[in-house]
């Protein structure tokens, strides 16, 4: 109908005045049309063939986009199901929007109970436990408030604790996660637990004791009196040593449980460390009761502990303080107690000591003279004094024992058994000793060729110094020789260090350097020791000696060991010779060496040349 009505007009367009038709004119109109026409239809196809190619673009972007949305939804789901936390969402109606496997398998849920739309209640009544809240349980609350984050905590029938930290978004919808905490709160449970208590035995701590010492203290009535028993194990050390830490841990366990049964209920009892426990004991009548604690300790922990078939027995020392008397405060009661307790120790152990005032000055005596004892080496105040070992043989000198005497700038002359076991307690002998070794090996150095020099070694010097080293060291520095020195040591060194020490033995002895036993008999095992190391000589004690003139027995005691030693191949010497009459007696048996004031007294260095050249006693020996 366009074309006939555009036709018409053409025509009307195309008549002359006269009504006749224009044909050229007619004519050109119709065909300026059909070049419009043309015009357009091909515009018109361009423009087809233009959206066509953008239609295939736009078909293949989408159908690009649809297969990277599908891979990111399937490495979503990949990441969701593989995530170690929970994850859930719900809308602002909470109903479950999506959810990942962790969550159904942290809250024990099957896959279809967790399908979107899914309401929480519907979920939480199929929760296999129980929400807590501040240490209870807390009510089912379903929606929490919006605009925060809020932890909630679920503790599940299984054991498992799982916390739900949840936020909430500002339209009322929330994101979840979810994780399983019970070995962070377990760990940090044991944490807690180990900061209060001791590990080993499960016992409280020296933290822990304080805090029930304190609150003790704070709340003692008028008339009441609280007790506190600081007690040590004696040569604990020596079982850890001999038998293995592993074994002194058993032994430390069951010593807990035997202390436990004494404490019972009302004593704060603790392990402080190590070997050291103590027992609080509050309200009762002092100082029976703890006098009655203290035996029935030491009743209980007498009784041989067992390593298979093998009975180990142990012995305790006490000391104990009583508040008021002995302080109302805690570190002042602490105090008197270890102190007390020091004092069983000194004083052998095997018992208890009730403080005293007199026991915190002799403590404060201890302290000073250690402070002064640490001055003295770097302060010159020691010295060396050499008392002379006659040989019975040859009637004559043969060697000097080198003896340790402390002046003191204020004090005077400090006795050796004063200053020596103080030193060996807080460490200072291996200092101490590394110094007479080396001034000892310099001092022999200018004697005649032949006269040797003896020198005692601590047992702590060898755990806790290189003994090989320092020897050495003192005869590279003094180009004394080996087979001039010869080391003393007493039978505490191998009860305490039997495997350290038996190597270094025999590596001196292999240098040329002679190893005593001194003291010989006056230790519980010392003919157990002969036999585990060859030594070259033996030295009796002078409390063997003292009685030989008039008691029969105590001269039969030195002729039997004179005798051993023969039978061994070893020399003996007899220490605390002091007469004539025991001088005879001893060259009758055919003792070896002799040691003691009828030769000299110890005397200092540079008497030593005097010592050598002076007449020296003479003695028919009995033939041999």
């Amino acid at each position: 109908m366009e074309a006939e009505a555009l036709f018409k007009r053409q025509c009307m367009e195309a008549l002359n005045n006269d009504g006749t038709a224009d044909e050229e004119l007619l004519i050109a109109l119709v065909l300026e049309t059909y070049r419009d026409r043309a015009e357009t239809i091909g515009n018109l196809k361009q423009r087809a063939d233009g959206m066509k190619e953008q239609n295939e673009g736009l078909r293949a972007a989408l159908a690009f986009a649809t297969g990277h949305l599908a891979e990111q939804r399937e490495l979503l789901e990949t990441v969701l199901n593989h995530l170690p936390l929970g994850l859930s969402v719900f809308d602002t109606e909470q109903r479950l929007i999506l959810s990942n496997a962790r969550f159904r398998q942290l809250f024990g849920l099957m896959e279809g109970d967790t399908v979107a739309g899914v309401s929480i209640n519907s979920l939480i009544a199929k929760i296999g436990g129980v929400e807590r809240s501040e240490g209870r349980a807390a009510p089912r609350e379903t929606v929490p408030e919006s605009g925060h984050i809020r932890r909630r905590e679920w503790v599940m029938n299984d054991g498992r604790i799982i916390q739900s930290v949840v936020t909430v978004l500002p339209d009322g919808s929330n994101i979840s996660i979810h994780a399983d905490i019970t070995q962070d709160r377990q760990a940090a449970e044991r944490i807690a637990f180990l900061a209060h208590h001791d590990p080993l035995t499960g016992l409280p701590n020296r933290i822990s004791f304080r805090e029930r010492l304190d609150s003790a203290l704070a709340a003692r009535k008028a008339g009441e009196q609280i007790a506190l028993i600081h007690l040590n194990l004696d040569r604990f050390k020596s079982v850890n040593d001999t038998l293995g830490v592993s074994v002194g841990d058993k032994i430390l366990r069951k010593v807990a449980n035997r202390l436990r049964a004494c404490a019972r209920n009302g004593n704060a009892l603790a392990r402080l460390g190590s070997d050291e426990f103590a027992i609080l004991q509050c309200g009762l009548q002092q100082p029976w009761n703890v006098t009655a604690l203290a035996d029935q300790i030491r009743r209980e922990l007498s009784e041989p502990f067992f390593r298979g078939e093998k009975p180990i027995e142990l012995s305790v020392s006490m000391g104990i303080a009583i508040s008021p008397q002995d302080g109302v405060d805690t570190d002042v009661l602490l105090k008197h107690a270890g102190v007390a307790l020091s004092h069983a120790k000194n004083a052998g152990g095997r018992g208890e000591r009730f403080f005293t005032q007199e026991m915190e000055a002799e403590l404060e005596a201890r302290h000073a003279l250690e402070a002064d004892l640490r001055t003295a080496l770097h302060g010159n105040e020691f010295e060396l004094h050499y008392q002379p070992l006659y040989d019975m043989a040859e009637q004559r000198i043969l060697g000097f024992e080198a003896l340790l005497r402390w002046n003191h700038p204020t004090r005077g002359r400090v006795a050796p058994m004063e200053f020596i076991p103080l030193a060996e307690e807080v460490g200072l002998i291996v200092d101490i000793g590394r110094w007479v070794l080396k001034r000892a090996c310099l001092d022999a150095a200018m004697w005649p060729e032949g006269i040797k020099v003896a020198v005692n070694v601590s047992a702590i010097q060898f755990t806790h110094s290189d003994l090989q080293q320092d020897v050495s060291a003192a005869l590279a520095i003094s180009k004394l020789s080996p087979n001039r020195l010869e080391i003393e040591i007493t039978e505490s060194v191998l009860m305490q260090n039997r495997d350290e020490a038996l190597p270094v033995l025999h590596a001196l002895r292999e240098r040329g350097i002679g190893i005593a036993m001194d003291d010989f008999g006056t230790g519980y095992s010392s003919l157990s020791y002969l036999s585990s190391f060859p030594f070259d000589k033996i030295k009796i004690d002078k409390s063997f000696v003292n009685d030989i003139v008039d008691n029969s027995e105590a001269f039969s005691i030195i002729r039997a060991i004179i005798l051993l030693g023969d039978a061994l191949g070893m020399r003996v010497t007899v220490e605390g010779v002091e007469t004539a009459a025991q001088l005879e007696l001893l060259a009758q048996e055919a003792c070896d060496e002799i040691q003691g004031y009828h030769i000299s007294p110890p005397r200092p260095a540079y008497d030593v040349p005097y010592l050598l050249s002076r007449p020296q006693p003479k003695v028919k020996a009995r033939a041999v």
